[in-house]
């Protein structure tokens, strides 16, 4: 019995360590640079900078972003009312350039011929009804691609870069759990995973000694 216990022990100290999902995260001058390519030109490209900003200042996925209302926004109280899984509701600090992109596009909606079902949905395709979690989609591939963006991202990538520069710039990690409106705080823990990758990678990277061919 002991040596199948000792068997075992080994088995286990040499079985390869599983790393922890590493969500794909963009950094704040590749945000920047998506934002400043949207041809603001075009007959949506006031929209579409709007989404991203709203994606990026409030962590939100992109079911409560489509289902996001007009009734919804309190901007003069810097917040927004989202509907998160189990239907729970929240409140999310939103930030100044949000706003700002928001409000420029709500002056350009009001002149839409709007769906009667979608009067107080923020965001709407262009025959005035409410974008689809597929448009969104395409919404930032079109727009990454645009600036150049080489990584694979959707619209959760600007989740989880929301959440991840929060906590490296020292938000309290409860305050991160409850703006993303998770149940566990162990889910919103995979960001301080993220940011000790990045910090272990610039010491390798940085360090006169380092083995630059170890990186992953």
């Amino acid at each position: 019995m002991e040596g199948v216990v000792e068997k075992s022990v080994a088995e286990m100290l040499d079985s390869p360590k599983v790393k922890p999902y590493l969500p794909v995260v963009l950094s704040v001058e590749e945000i920047e640079n998506i934002l400043n390519g949207i041809d603001l030109s075009a007959p949506e490209g006031h929209r579409n900078r709007a989404i991203i900003e709203m994606l990026y200042s409030c962590g939100l996925r992109v079911s409560e972003l489509v289902n996001l209302r007009i009734s919804d926004l309190f901007f003069n109280e810097g917040f927004i009312r989202v509907m998160g899984k189990g239907s729970k509701q929240r409140l999310i600090p939103v930030g100044v350039p949000a706003v700002e992109a928001v409000n420029f596009y709500l002056s350009q909606r009001k002149f839409m011929t709007i769906a009667k079902n979608a009067q107080d949905t923020l965001f709407l395709n262009r025959r005035g009804s409410k974008l689809s979690r597929e448009m969104i989609f395409l919404i930032i591939k079109k727009e990454s691609n645009r600036a150049g963006i080489v990584k694979e991202i959707s619209p959760h990538t600007f989740r989880h870069s929301f959440a991840t520069h929060m906590v490296e710039n020292g938000a309290d990690l409860r305050v991160v759990q409850e703006m993303l409106g998770h149940e566990s705080i162990l889910t919103t823990e995979i960001y301080t995973h993220v940011n000790s990758e990045k910090w272990r990678e610039s010491i390798l990277r940085c360090h006169p000694r380092a083995d630059k061919g170890r990186l992953e």
